[in-house]
C-alpha cells in the first residue's frame, strides 16, 4: 500500500532511514505531542499506522481494533511525510506506541526495541512464506508478523507497445531501446522514480549478484553491476526518462495520466490503475543485467512489531497474534480490499480470489518466480551508501566501479559493527 499521495519520497527508504537512527540511540526526541491523549503504558493498546494512501485503509484497521474485546485498542493514524519522525521520537518517551508498523530491520533487534515473537508465530510458522519468516528472524528468533507482501515491477501499457511495434523487455538493453521507441511528443517512454533509487536493489539481483552474501559479506561489487549502471547513466541522460513528475515512484499517477509508458510500481497500484486505463495494463519484471543476469522482483512489504520496551508486552503481544495470525478474514481483507497486496500466509495467498485471475494473477506469479525479499542485514547505512552510488554514478556520471569500490568500504565498516 502507498502511503499518502502527497508524499514525494521513497517512503520505505526515509522510513528506514528513521529506525535506523532510532534502534542506535540517534534520533533526539521531538517532545511528546504524539497525537495521542496518553501513553501505552495507561490503560489500552495504542498502535502506530501510516497514512496509507487507499480509501478505505483507516477505517478498516480501525474496524479490526474494535472488534477486539480484551482491550481497548487506539490507532494513530499518522498523516504527512512525517510517520517516521513522529514513530520513533514517540518510542523514546513514555508515550511509546505499544504495537507499531515497519520493516524488518536488525537495529531494532540488537538494541532490544521489539519483542521476540517466536512463540506466537511458531505454531503457523510453516503458513507463512518462508522468505518472509528468514527476513525477520534473527538467531533462531522472529521478530515481527508480516502483514502484506507487495512486490514491485514495471507496469506497461499494451496498446502503446503494439503502437510502437515494441516487444516485452527481458534484459536492459531492450528496457532502454524500448524507452527510446515509445517517447512521444507528449509521453516519456520510462519512469524509473524521481531519483532512481527505488530500482536499486532490482539492478544488483538483475545483475545475478546480492546485497550479502549469506555469511554477511559484500555481494554487490561486480563488473554486471557497473555495466547495469552505465546503461542506466545512458538512459538517464537520454531524454527518454521521465523525471520529476508530481508524485514519485509509488504513486501511479505518472502512468495513469499518460506521462510515461512505462512505470516501475507497486502491486498496490493495480486497482487505481484498472479504474483509469481498464485492461491496458502490463506488468514485467526488471529485465536481466548482462549475460549471467537473471530478472528480478523487488517484494517489499509491511511488518507488524512490539514495543519491547513498553509496559504493555504480553497484551501487545496477544493483540498482534489476535489480529495478525487468528483473523485470516481481516488479513485476506487487509491485503486485497484497498488495493492489491499478497498476503503472507500461504494459505490466504492460494485462496484469495481476488488475485486468481488477470492483471493481479500476472502480478503473483511474478513474485513467486523471480522475487527477493529484504536481507535483516541490509542496514540504511548501507541503503544510504548505494543511494550515493546512483547518485554519483547515474546522475553525476562518476566511474561506476569506483563508487561501488567506495560503497564496499563503506558496507564493510557497518558490517563490522554489527557482525564483529
Amino acid at each position: 500500500m502507498s502511503a499518502s499521495s502527497n508524499s514525494n519520497w521513497d517512503r520505505r527508504t526515509v522510513l528506514r532511514a528513521a529506525m535506523g537512527l532510532a534502534a542506535a540511540g540517534g534520533l533526539a526526541a521531538c517532545g511528546s505531542n504524539t497525537g495521542r491523549g496518553s501513553g501505552g503504558s495507561g490503560d489500552g493498546l495504542v498502535q502506530y499506522f501510516h497514512a496509507y494512501g487507499e480509501a478505505g485503509v483507516e477505517q478498516a484497521v480501525k474496524r479490526y481494533a474494535k472488534a477486539y474485546k480484551e482491550t481497548s485498542v487506539t490507532t494513530q493514524w499518522i498523516t504527512g511525510n512525517n510517520f517516521e519522525q513522529k514513530l520513533f521520537a514517540a518510542l523514546l518517551t513514555k508515550n511509546a506506541p505499544d504495537v507499531f508498523e515497519f520493516h524488518p530491520q536488525i537495529q531494532l533487534i540488537k538494541s532490544g526495541q521489539v519483542a521476540d515473537l517466536t512463540d506466537i508465530i511458531e505454531p503457523v510458522k510453516s503458513d507463512f512464506n518462508q522468505a518472509d519468516i528468514k527476513s525477520h528472524t534473527v538467531d533462531g528468533k522472529i521478530y515481527g508478523v508480516r502483514m502484506i507482501d507487495d512486490p514491485q515491477f514495471f507496469f506497461y501499457r499494451p496498446s502503446l507497445f503494439e503502437k510502437a511495434k515494441v516487444e516485452v523487455p527481458t534484459t536492459l538493453e531492450e528496457l532502454i531501446e524500448a524507452a527510446a521507441k515509445l517517447k512521444t511528443g507528449k509521453v516519456k517512454g520510462a519512469y524509473l522514480g524521481n531519483d532512481l533509487t527505488p530500482v536499486q536493489h532490482s539492478l544488483i539481483w538483475s545483475a545475478g549478484a546480492d546485497t550479502l552474501t549469506a555469511d554477511n559479506k559484500p555481494a554487490f561489487n561486480t563488473d554486471a553491476v557497473a555495466d547495469g549502471l552505465k546503461q542506466l547513466r545512458g538512459l538517464f541522460t537520454s531524454g527518454d526518462l521521465l523525471l520529476d513528475a508530481p508524485a514519485d515512484w509509488w504513486d501511479p499517477s505518472a502512468f495513469t495520466q499518460g506521462l510515461t509508458a512505462i512505470q516501475w510500481c507497486g502491486m498496490w497500484a493495480m486497482p487505481a490503475m484498472q479504474e483509469a486505463l481498464g485492461d491496458d495494463i502490463g506488468v514485467f519484471p526488471f529485465p536481466k543485467v548482462g549475460s549471467a543476469g537473471k530478472e528480478s522482483v523487488y517484494n517489499g512489504g509491511w511488518s507488524m512489531f512490539v514495543n519491547a520496551k513498553g509496559k504493555n508486552v504480553e497484551a501487545a503481544k496477544e493483540y498482534v497474534k489476535w489480529l495478525w495470525i487468528d483473523q485470516k478474514e481481516y488479513q485476506e481483507d487487509f491485503a486485497t480490499s484497498y488495493g492489491f497486496h499478497i498476503p503472507p500466509r500461504t494459505s490466504l495467498a492460494e485462496s484469495a480470489s481476488k488475485l486468481k485471475s488477470g492483471l493481479p494473477a500476472e502480478g503473483v506469479k511474478l513474485f513467486n518466480e523471480f522475487g527477493h525479499f529484504d536481507n535483516i542485514g541490509w542496514t540504511q547505512a548501507m541503503i544510504a551508501a548505494f543511494n550515493d552510488v546512483m547518485a554519483n554514478s547515474v546522475r553525476k556520471d562518476g566511474d561506476p566501479k569506483a563508487q561501488l569500490a567506495a560503497c564496499e568500504k563503506k558496507v564493510s565498516t557497518e558490517l563490522q559493527k554489527l557482525f564483529g
